[in-house]
């Protein structure tokens, strides 16, 4: 992910102009990602976000209705970074097979960054006391799934794969590329090399065409 600068925004007299309102939302949701990452959302305060900002709560509320509305930003600034090469590569007219390959990288490439190892860790550790933080996340990643959804619907469509579920199909593509490498940069299995990758793509990609391609 880009480094984000936290340099506090300059103070003017009179009042803030948009692009300073602009640079404090963004410095407020930086602090914030970092102390939500590092500290898990139960031991991440408003009142810490501010102080460190150097804002005033009030100043926070009225951009932020409270943590829940904050770590929905936080997750949502994430999302966006991770989705937009997604997004620009799914755009790209390639034959179905060469799409899911793209599709499974930017999905590996997102889901092992430093960033989204440690919101999932937050989400295992938290979502028992705090079950919206799941929630917030889930409705956050709908547009990727809708996407790689959209493109099942039209190989269906063209015949190239059967079948009838397309959201079904694009979670499901989801879990079988993640599931083995994400285990595995947890701690819980041997860490996989960028060759161990990149096959382990390619295979999942064959066993999904070779079950969904029309009989």
């Amino acid at each position: 992910m880009a480094e984000i600068d936290l340099r506090a925004v300059p103070r003017r007299g009179g009042r803030p102009t948009r692009e300073d309102a602009a640079r404090l939302g963004e410095r407020i949701i930086a602090i914030a990602t970092r102390q939500f990452l590092n500290q898990g959302f139960g031991a991440t305060s408003i009142e810490g976000v501010a102080a460190e900002a150097g804002i005033s709560k009030r100043t926070f509320y009225h951009r932020f209705r409270d943590k829940p509305d904050l770590f929905r930003a936080v997750v949502r600034r994430l999302i966006t970074h991770w989705a937009t090469p997604f997004e620009a590569r799914l755009a790209d007219a390639q034959p179905l097979e060469a799409t899911l390959m793209m599709v499974a990288q930017q999905i590996l490439a997102a889901a092992l960054s430093p960033e989204a190892l440690a919101l999932y860790r937050l989400l295992i550790a938290e979502a028992p006391r705090f079950p919206e933080l799941a929630h917030i996340v889930s409705e956050q990643s709908t547009a990727g799934g809708n996407r790689l959804a959209q493109l099942f619907q039209r190989a269906a469509r063209d015949g190239s794969l059967a079948i009838e579920d397309a959201d079904f199909a694009a979670a499901q593509f989801v879990n079988m590329v993640l599931a083995g490498p994400r285990r595995a940069a947890l701690g819980l299995g041997a860490p996989m090399s960028a060759q161990e990758l990149e096959r382990w793509m390619r295979r999942t990609v064959t066993l999904f065409l070779d079950g969904a391609r029309p009989r």
